[in-house]
């Protein structure tokens, strides 16, 4: 019997290397990754220990659910650093709000006393958020654009 691992691997073209780097839906492949930034209300130093742990483990589980995957997490005292890439089916807006409604809901779950003053009431994050888009450099972006046809035609003229 002839294991997986013994097959030589299949010649890999240009477009093969350039792709492996998207992601496929079923309509569509992708590659959107975005940085996005956000803090606690009044931007009060209050992510540390048990409550870092758990926001850490509530974006980790929300963004799995979307579909998201997330790169780099950095959750400092007083702000949420993350590098993550989001399919083109959800808007940066709805992850973001749906990361920080379902991590606010488990921290005053499991941390009631983040209710009371000088805190939030129902409110653990500061409204709105920060977000960069981040890709390819735009003069790759741009020659890629402007000689794309010339490089397919010689990969033709090669086959």
């Amino acid at each position: 019997m002839l294991s997986l691992s013994a097959v030589a691997p299949r010649n890999t073209t240009l477009k093969d290397k350039t792709m492996s780097r998207f992601s496929r839906l079923s309509h569509s492949i992708w590659y959107c990754h975005y940085h996005i930034v956000w803090v606690p209300k009044y931007r009060f130093r209050i992510l540390t220990g048990e409550i870092k742990a758990e926001v850490e483990k509530c974006i980790r589980i929300r963004s799995a659910q979307l579909g998201c995957k997330i790169e780099e997490m950095n959750v400092q005292d007083d702000h949420v650093h993350l590098l993550v890439m989001i399919p083109p089916k959800i808007s940066i807006s709805t992850y973001v709000g749906t990361i920080k409604g379902k991590a606010a809901i488990n921290l005053f779950a499991r941390f009631p006393n983040l209710r009371q003053k000088p805190y939030w009431g129902n409110h653990f994050w500061a409204r709105g958020y920060c977000v960069d888009t981040i890709g390819l450099d735009l003069e790759k972006i741009r020659k890629y654009v402007k000689y794309q046809e010339k490089q397919e035609k010689q990969l033709e003229n090669k086959n």
